[in-house]
């Protein structure tokens, strides 16, 4: 716990730093949700097509979910959600031609949650 999926267009690969993203979000999720940092989490999924309305070209996507351990008040998701989006404005440059839409959302784990680190 913490864990954190995003996922994104492809066409950003070159414009979105993943690596500074993560390191500036897992400090963020220390800091607002006292997470402990080697329970940080991340896993970046690229996706190939994207659709707007009735658009097939013109736009990127990039959605950020972080599962926390129940127990965080609506405030502090709420806080975080703000925070992730604010990290996207400054890790994701504009791409030439891409609308660029941005969000995220912080939600419980299931209480059947468990994980294993070997």
């Amino acid at each position: 716990m913490p864990q954190i999926t995003v996922d994104y267009s492809g066409r950003l690969a070159d414009a979105f730093d993943r690596p500074g993203f993560a390191q500036a979000l897992h400090a963020a999720t220390v800091e607002i949700a006292a997470a402990k940092p080697p329970a940080c989490k991340t896993q970046f999924r690229p996706t190939e097509d994207t659709v707007v309305g009735p658009d097939t070209e013109g736009h990127a996507i990039v959605h950020v979910t972080i599962g926390l351990l129940a127990g965080r008040t609506e405030e502090t998701k709420a806080r975080l959600t703000e925070t992730v989006l604010e990290l996207l404005r400054q890790h994701v440059k504009p791409a030439e031609g891409l609308a660029l839409h941005a969000s995220a959302e912080v939600r419980d784990l299931d209480a059947s949650y468990r994980k294993y680190d070997a």
